[in-house]
């Protein structure tokens, strides 16, 4: 079974995700924007072996120690869609800018596309590619355990900003309802930030997407 654990990270409360498969206690982290000392003892409290870090996509508060992570850790780094290598190459700009620690550079071990899968133990997602708040957002969706971790795509209330170089908001409209709604209602998603909502529910009421 797929179980999750969501740390918020960084001034930015970015939503890092601890995923892990509960029989063989295998785990990846999902967008490792920072705060490591909070994440390894998370990890260490739950008891769970981290293999791989998967990124939704570069912006700093998600990707920020990702390069840092991974080599202290000795773990692979899983995307995103090369669309965001530009994104991945201004890390240290986008330390700087927003005041963040200096962000070590890093290449991804794989770059993925959209209908790739991905295994955590003995769970397999599956990407889908969502451009729109950047041009190489990917999200990871288990069917089984209708969970969805989707970055900075959606929110509970909102979408992503799509105001960042690369950024397209008829894109990202077009990913939510072309490759997150057909999910299913009941898939409750993990967003980059704030709190877990339905794809049913933000399908209903979201003042930017709803009714679509």
């Amino acid at each position: 079974m797929l179980r999750y654990l969501t740390v918020p990270v960084t001034a930015f409360a970015q939503n890092c995700s601890i995923v892990w498969c509960d029989r063989t206690l295998e785990a990846v982290i999902v967008d490792p924007g920072g705060d490591l000392p909070r994440l390894r003892a998370a990890v260490a409290e739950l008891g769970v072996r981290p293999v791989a870090i998967w990124l939704t996509h570069a912006h700093i508060d998600h990707a920020g120690a990702t390069g840092t992570l991974a080599r202290e850790e000795g773990l692979s780094v899983i995307g995103p869609h090369p669309g965001d290598q530009f994104w991945i190459d201004a890390l240290p700009q986008q330390s700087r800018m927003f005041g963040f620690p200096p962000a070590e550079p890093f290449t991804p071990t794989r770059w993925l596309a959209d209908g790739d899968t991905v295994r955590v133990g003995d769970e397999v997602l599956t990407v889908r590619h969502c451009p729109g708040h950047t041009p190489g957002h990917v999200v990871f969706h288990s069917a089984a355990a209708r969970r969805c971790f989707v970055g900075d795509v959606l929110f509970a209330g909102s979408i992503g900003r799509t105001d960042f170089p690369g950024g397209s908001h008829e894109q990202l409209v077009a990913s939510i309802v072309e490759r997150l709604w057909p999910m299913g209602d009941d898939t409750v998603f993990i967003p980059g930030h704030g709190p877990e909502s339905t794809f049913g529910r933000e399908r209903r009421s979201n003042p930017y997407v709803g009714g679509t």
